[in-house]
């Protein structure tokens, strides 16, 4: 299958580097030149995994956003959402019919992307997608080579509009054959582990990461008391889930921890091996890092802007959302992904379902 692969992240190799040896078509796009040009070059990833070190060819490298895209039957963007209201507009233009485009994952994105297209000039009809997770635990050793600690096994996936559920997923499944259907994309937003994760972890660890020269918050930071928190804040999103009328499976984030349990997205033991792997010991710029800018300022926003618009509370995520507002001195709410933002509040939600469902709102 021809596979466009959008960026130069942890994500971005992994997919490029594990799709081009499942024998995909790969291109693969990355907007920074200079960091890209020895792949631009060799066309070759270093790929590290448990079945050891190799290069892995890939069939383009390219920084021309059009020649990645023209073509794909997939789109791939494992990028971080800070960086979705930019590249939709980039991205609007070189759409066509028939494609899907996938992230992973989306905190919404799928959304943002489909308005970028309506009001863009291009009428190609496109499907959006977005799962929970990274299909992969991976990180960059550097602009050559990515090693991938755990791959996913689940992959639960919310489709927009859902009415072509039926045709993304067979599309998909060509390529994660984990993924498994949602009822729509909202249902796949809620899934989305990172504001559930790192939160909690980045909040109560901010003393030593502020402090230490690298602290790997998934290791000597993910202590009982943590843990509570974290289990406590997934209490939350599972209840904004059934108040949306979003039924099992939830994906309790204690599954990931506690391997009796249900298999959840990366199957039994991989919290063991991304700590084995070393490779989350690092340095947390508290201001700047992407579980600031993305899962506290666009996630738990989202959470929040649902529970104002259902009328319910959710207290720790607001009172995390505001303590990291302190941290970082601005309103992470106001700004954020919020359904306000999104011009969706004053919807009904029989016409956002309608919207879910078919792409446009009931008049």
């Amino acid at each position: 299958m021809e596979i466009a692969v959008l960026g130069g992240g942890n994500g971005s190799y992994a997919a490029a580097a594990h799709l081009s040896e499942q024998g995909h078509s790969v291109r693969m796009w990355r907007r920074n030149h200079s960091r890209f040009s020895k792949i631009l070059s060799s066309r070759e990833i270093a790929l590290e995994d448990w079945g050891g070190e190799r290069k892995v060819k890939i069939d383009m490298a390219t920084d021309d956003l059009s020649s990645a895209i023209k073509g794909a039957k997939l789109v791939l963007i494992p990028l971080p959402a800070t960086c979705h209201n930019q590249l939709s507009n980039e991205v609007a233009p070189y759409l066509e019919d028939g494609q899907v485009v996938f992230f992973s994952p989306g905190t919404f994105g799928s959304y943002i992307f489909a308005e970028s297209l309506r009001c863009s000039d291009n009428p190609a009809q496109v499907t959006f997608a977005e799962t929970g997770t990274l299909p992969y635990l991976a990180r960059k050793q550097s602009e050559e080579k990515v090693r991938i600690s755990v791959y996913a096994t689940r992959l639960p996936t919310g489709v927009y509009p859902s009415n072509r559920t039926a045709m993304a997923m067979e599309t998909l499944s060509n390529a994660y054959p984990a993924v498994e259907p949602l009822r729509d994309a909202l249902d796949g937003a809620l899934m989305n582990a990172g504001p559930i994760i790192h939160p909690p972890l980045i909040i109560l660890n901010a003393g030593p990461l502020e402090h230490f020269e690298s602290w790997d918050i998934h290791n000597e930071g993910t202590q009982p008391s943590i843990r509570r928190v974290t289990s406590e804040l997934d209490k939350e999103r599972i209840y904004l889930r059934e108040q949306l009328g979003y039924g099992e499976p939830h994906f309790p984030l204690e599954n990931h921890y506690d391997d009796s349990k249900e298999e959840w997205m990366y199957g039994n033991h991989s919290h063991k091996k991304l700590t084995d792997s070393g490779d989350w010991r690092e340095k947390i710029d508290l201001l700047n890092h992407r579980y600031m800018l993305e899962d506290v300022a666009l996630g738990l926003s989202l959470w929040a802007s649902i529970a104002r618009w259902l009328n319910v509370d959710i207290p720790l995520a607001t009172g995390i959302l505001s303590i990291s507002s302190a941290i970082v001195g601005r309103d992470l709410d106001s700004t954020g992904r919020t359904l306000e933002n999104l011009g969706l509040a004053e919807f009904s939600k029989d016409t956002l379902n309608v919207l879910l469902r078919e792409g446009v709102a009931s008049e």
